[in-house]
């Protein structure tokens, strides 16, 4: 009987992950290139350039979203189809959850995690850091803090879809949707998978005063995605996350360089919840490692059992 992988070895879908996620980072900075020169702009003078020129803005906020397709989407598409004989978007997660109250859910957890998310990014910034993690972090500061600035309306509209809406989709397809399922393959435990893969999706930010905060949120949306078995609710969440915080701070933008102020309490009670609202999925949950990796195997008689 041919099974669903054309591709069985998990060690065999890491290394063309990988190779397809390096080539997607590589066309992206090709891409790059090439858009700024053709807009009159020098690459290598990218750090002398002034981010509140409204020019050279646009041009880089439509090439953060073009970056989201070609770095995330697209590897995840050709792995998917590499590795699957057939219905490759089902095997990355896009499909129905187990039960439909786990879309709504998804909303509520990611906003009862955002207190405790405040919490790591202060406890985060405690952390010494080398002077060139220092130095990348301020200059992405001042490149979100332009591009968040509103001067029109239709802005806001526009940086949530670059900043809210592709990451949302794109990212949650690539890391939770491919990387993860390979990670979980590769340790036979949910768990180890989805913090191996939250600790990548956090640190292939390359922003490392928000690593923690980011790597505690990779966490939650790989718990969504593993627990619903779909891919939805961690999009929900990952949209609802990014898609908060564009709006918040396009209307106080000191908080791009930092966290609101919050009491420990805050923190503690945010995290109770969210590990509260996780725990009531997995026991609503039908995953099992058995029926989501040895579906060749299963069959009307044995599918009740896994």
């Amino acid at each position: 009987m041919r099974g669903h992988l054309r591709i069985r070895s998990p060690w065999t879908q890491l290394g063309i992950f990988l190779g397809l996620f390096g080539a997607g980072f590589l066309l992206s900075s090709i891409m790059a290139v090439i858009v700024l020169m053709m807009n009159g702009f020098r690459f290598a003078d990218i750090e002398k350039l002034n981010w509140n020129q409204p020019e050279f803005l646009y041009v880089m906020k439509w090439l953060q979203g073009l970056s989201s397709l070609t770095m995330f989407l697209i590897p995840a598409l050709v792995f998917a189809l590499i590795t699957f004989r057939r219905r490759p978007l089902y095997f990355l997660g896009i499909r129905k959850a187990s039960k439909n109250f786990m879309y709504w859910l998804a909303f509520i957890c990611i906003f009862c995690a955002f207190p405790f998310v405040f919490w790591l990014g202060e406890l985060n910034q405690h952390i010494p850091l080398p002077s060139w993690m220092t130095a990348m972090e301020k200059d992405a500061g001042k490149q979100m803090e332009a591009f968040l600035r509103v001067n029109h309306s239709y802005d806001i509209l526009v940086n949530v879809f670059i900043i809210a809406v592709l990451p949302a989709f794109c990212e949650e397809l690539c890391f939770r949707g491919g990387l993860q399922r390979i990670l979980i393959h590769l340790t036979k435990s949910p768990w180890i998978g989805i913090i191996i893969a939250s600790i990548l999706f956090s640190a292939l930010h390359f922003q490392f005063q928000g690593f923690l905060p980011r790597m505690f949120l990779g966490m939650v949306l790989g718990a969504l995605y593993w627990y619903s078995g779909s891919l939805w609710p961690s999009i929900i969440a990952h949209f609802v996350n990014n898609g908060t915080q564009v709006i918040a701070v396009s209307y106080a933008p000191k908080y791009v360089n930092e966290n609101p102020g919050l009491p420990l309490y805050a923190a503690l009670i945010s995290g109770i919840f969210v590990f509260l609202i996780l725990r009531y999925y997995s026991k609503n949950s039908s995953a099992t490692y058995y029926r989501e990796y040895q579906t060749d195997e299963l069959n009307r008689y044995n599918q009740f059992l896994a």
